[in-house]
């Protein structure tokens, strides 16, 4: 086969390089990871086609089409096209597959379609953001996960939204069965207490799980209606300085997640190193660099926040370092 393949124009279209030469791997992006069955069969196809008959799950729940010839983009990118429209991904060119790989597919936990724990829709939300911020050559990482359990692991990410609610308490539907503070003590954080034989919620203590909810017997204990989040920010793997994200905003609202998000690929925007390698530096490293006061005033330039909102004037991450041979905490 001809070896002038254009890799740059391959990554940029999420197409992934193997170790052999001049064969790769097609990213199929899953945006919150539900998707209709039909598009499983669709993936067949492609991959008997053109693959080796294997499809890697990623763990950002996306697809990867292994054993393609890379000479064979374009066709594939063709076939690509109606599981693209089928799962809502914006295109300003459609017939040319994906039209950037930097911002990576946004991951979520199966949320309260099905979870009994979870507050929230997550599928939903990750395709609200993905409608917002796709496609874009800059890498960000979001994730959203239903409660604090946390099982989508969002403090690994530049961007975790975690889901909460404000439990709503209803005293003439209470029996004093203390099943809520059994669970709160064993399952959270122990919020919560009896007085009077009536619960009493520690607001300063609370994270808005929802075991009370879950626990109660009587509805004495339900979910708010209003839809509430906890936003961390610049958690990250990597070879120098691993680390989880920390709290920036607890009971925030949609709203302010997705106009926190947008602003900051302007700040990205405004600070990347120009010289960055392959012209990429991590969202984290530029704050680290710039400062968080900086990009906080980016992050939140056209954001209400609503009056129940908790913000943390500044954040601190810490995690491990490696200098050289030199591991230090």
């Amino acid at each position: 086969m001809s070896l002038d393949v254009n890799t740059k124009k391959l990554k940029k279209n999420a197409f992934r390089v193997s170790k052999v030469r001049g064969i790769g791997a097609a990213r199929i992006r899953v945006p919150g990871g539900l998707l209709p069955a039909e598009v499983l069969g669709q993936v067949q196809e492609i991959t008997e086609e053109y693959g080796n008959g294997y499809v890697h799950m990623t763990t950002r729940q996306s697809f990867e089409i292994e054993g393609i010839r890379l000479e064979d983009m374009a066709a594939i990118s063709e076939k690509l096209q109606p599981i693209i429209e089928r799962l809502e991904i914006n295109q300003e060119n459609p017939g040319t597959g994906y039209e950037s790989s930097g911002t990576r597919n946004i991951s979520a936990c199966i949320g309260n379609n099905v979870c009994p724990f979870a507050n929230y829709n997550t599928a939903a939300l990750a395709k609200r953001i993905e409608k917002n911020i796709f496609p874009n050559d800059y890498h960000f990482k979001v994730a959203c996960t239903g409660c604090s359990n946390d099982c989508a692991k969002v403090r690994m990410h530049d961007f975790g939204i975690i889901g909460m609610t404000m439990p709503q308490y209803d005293p003439t539907r209470c029996v004093s069965c203390k099943a809520c503070i059994k669970g709160c003590n064993s399952l959270s954080v122990g919020a919560l207490s009896i007085q009077n034989d009536k619960i009493v919620r520690d607001t300063s203590k609370c994270i808005g799980c929802g075991v009370c909810v879950t626990k109660c017997p009587t509805r004495a204990w339900t979910r708010s209606k209003k839809k509430y989040y906890k936003l961390t920010l610049m958690g990250r793997t990597g070879k120098k300085n691993p680390r989880l994200g920390q709290d920036f905003l607890i009971w925030t609202d949609e709203d302010s997640i997705v106009k926190i998000i947008l602003n900051t690929y302007k700040f990205v925007e405004k600070y990347i190193d120009p010289n960055a390698p392959g012209g990429k530096e991590h969202i984290g490293y530029i704050i680290d660099r710039v400062g968080f006061e900086e990009y906080k005033k980016w992050a939140l330039d056209g954001v209400e926040l609503m009056p129940e909102t908790v913000m943390k004037d500044c954040v601190y991450w810490d995690g491990i370092h490696f200098k050289g041979m030199e591991q230090s905490l």
